[in-house]
Parts: C-alpha cells; structure tokens; sequence
C-alpha cells in the first residue's frame, strides 16, 4: 500500500528499540522459580507470545490459568513490584536494537515519534529519561492503558488519518494493535513468528528502507 505521506511512527519499546527481551525473560523466570520448571517453562512461553501486555495482566494469568491458583490485589501487586525491580535497572542499561539510535537520530524533527508499550508508563518514562531518549518522542505511553485506547488518543490529538501512520513491534499484541487501528505494520523479529504477510525485519538497520517501500514521502 503506497500513501502520499507519513504522518507518525509508533514504536513498542522492549525488543524494537532496546534490546531487553532477555532481561524480561529472566525476571519473570526468577518471579516463578519456586513455583517449579514447568511453570517457569509456561509463563515464559506466555509472556514471549503475548510481549507488549502489562505485567500485570501476565501475572493474574500465570495464577489464575497456568496454576490454577488464587491471587489476591495485594499479591498481585507485591509479584509486580518485585517484576520491577529485577527489570529497571537492567532495561536503562540495555544495548540498543542496532539500527534504532541512527534511525531515530536521522528522522527526529521530521515525523513526529511515539512509543507505545506494555510497561508501566511512569517506569518507562523514567527509563526513557534516564536513558537520554525523550527528546525523540512527542509522548511515551504504557500501561495500563492498551495500545489501541492509546492510539485512539494520539489519533483524535493530532488528528492522524492512522492508514498514514506506521507501528514497529515486535509482537502479537503490537500486531493484533495495527489490525484493530488499521495501520500498517513491521515487525522487528523476536520470540515471536509473525504470519507470512507480515514484513519482518532482523533489527532496524534496514527500518529506512522498509518505510520507504510504503510510503512515497519519507
């Protein structure tokens, strides 16, 4: 599909940007670890297809589907902070997915730039800051609204016509996204197996060259 103009990038964050997919990964093996292997095995497999979903929602499903157990608030809410604490510090000192610095630093001031994520939006604005990426961005939004509520927003805000718009992810919620608002997508690839339709790109070196096959002005 070819359109005239780009009118804004949304990126996800973990796995798309910065290469932490392997610190979240680890948490939530430590998170479960006294539960045994098997469900260390199951959660992790769960958070891997569904990436770009709170913590939250993916700790309430490990109890309530994985191991059929109860979970209290306050449960929930000790499990998730003891999530953030194994990740924050880990993420901010992540490397970047290569490519993603030089494309950001290449478009900045040109298409405006969102990051929309399944973290907690004040931990990833704080990352984000402590990092020294929020100039790139015009908002960084998480958890625990959805992205396609987030979107909606953005869309009404700056009155995007969204079949304009580009999303990056890097996982069935950031596809699932995309096909619900009516973007166009890439994929970054992960854990995650994209369908066939989908344009899939290793990392973000060739990210330029991808858009640049969608839309005529970039």
């Amino acid at each position: 599909m070819n359109v005239k103009k780009l009118q804004a990038l949304f990126f996800d964050f973990d796995g798309v940007l910065i290469d932490s997919n392997f610190i979240k990964n680890e948490a939530f093996r430590v998170l479960f670890q006294p539960y045994g292997d098997h469900v260390v095995s199951e959660v992790i497999a769960h958070h891997q297809q569904h990436g770009g979903i709170s913590r939250v929602e993916k700790i309430r499903y490990a109890f309530e589907k994985i191991m059929r157990r109860s979970l209290t608030e306050d449960m929930l809410q000790q499990l998730a902070t003891q999530y953030s604490q194994l990740v924050a510090e880990k993420v901010t000192a992540a490397p970047w997915i290569a490519g993603a610095k030089s494309f950001l630093d290449e478009i900045q001031g040109r298409v405006p730039l969102f990051v929309i994520s399944g973290t907690p939006q004040e931990e990833l604005q704080t990352i984000i800051r402590q990092r020294n990426m929020a100039h790139y961005f015009l908002a960084v939004m998480g958890s625990p609204v959805h992205k396609p509520d987030h979107i909606k927003v953005l869309q009404q805000r700056y009155n995007f016509n969204l079949q304009n718009c580009l999303f990056i992810g890097d996982a069935h919620t950031d596809h699932q996204t995309a096909l619900t608002c009516n973007i166009p997508f890439i994929g970054i690839q992960g854990d995650y197996i994209f369908p066939d339709y989908v344009t899939v790109l290793p990392d973000c070196t060739s990210l330029k060259a991808a858009i640049s096959g969608i839309f005529h002005s970039f």
